[in-house]
């Protein structure tokens, strides 16, 4: 193992002796553009390599950057976790909460529906908070995390267990 720092600058193979084996190794130059007198500028960015010769140094740019950004997704930060997780055990205990409500209803719904036709809506509102949560995940992909939240929020109003609440064990 050598110390050289030239070493970095050169492939396996390459002759250190050899006048020009940094210059094989150098990117070519970016072709730069013509000034109204002809000659064309010296570039700020350009550093010279071991053999004298200038070479220019790719910068990046913000539109890299963007390009970048757009390839790796955004994280969850920690209070946005935690929210979905109650959020989600919010929406969980609602199914639920449609579960009993609707069984505890079914006496006096008897009175105007068969079961027939009480239960597959019944099974409906119970999937309703799943349904909206999940829905309300994926169309709020890729966009700002409060709309994510107002959605949910939004859900958590609507979805409200009301047989539970009027007719469960918070109204009995």
């Amino acid at each position: 193992m050598t110390t050289d720092p030239d070493d970095a600058l050169r492939w396996e193979g390459d002759e250190p002796d050899a006048p020009d084996a940094a210059a094989k190794n150098a990117p070519p130059a970016a072709p730069q553009a013509q000034t109204s007198a002809g000659a064309a500028p010296e570039p700020a960015h350009a550093v010279e390599n071991t053999a004298g010769a200038p070479v220019a140094r790719a910068e990046t740019t913000s539109a890299d950057d963007a390009e970048d950004a757009d390839d790796e997704p955004a994280a969850i930060g920690n209070v946005a976790l935690v929210f979905y997780g109650i959020i989600g055990g919010v929406y969980l205990l609602f199914a639920v909460g449609w579960i009993v409500g609707g069984f505890r209803l079914r006496p006096r719904a008897s009175l105007l529906l068969v079961d027939w036709m009480y239960f597959p809506w019944m099974w409906l509102a119970t999937l309703a908070p799943v349904l909206w949560f999940a829905t309300a995940w994926v169309l709020t992909r890729g966009r700002a995390t409060w709309i994510r939240v107002v959605a949910l929020i939004a859900g958590a109003a609507l979805l409200v267990p009301w047989p539970f609440v009027m007719f469960g064990t918070v109204g009995a």
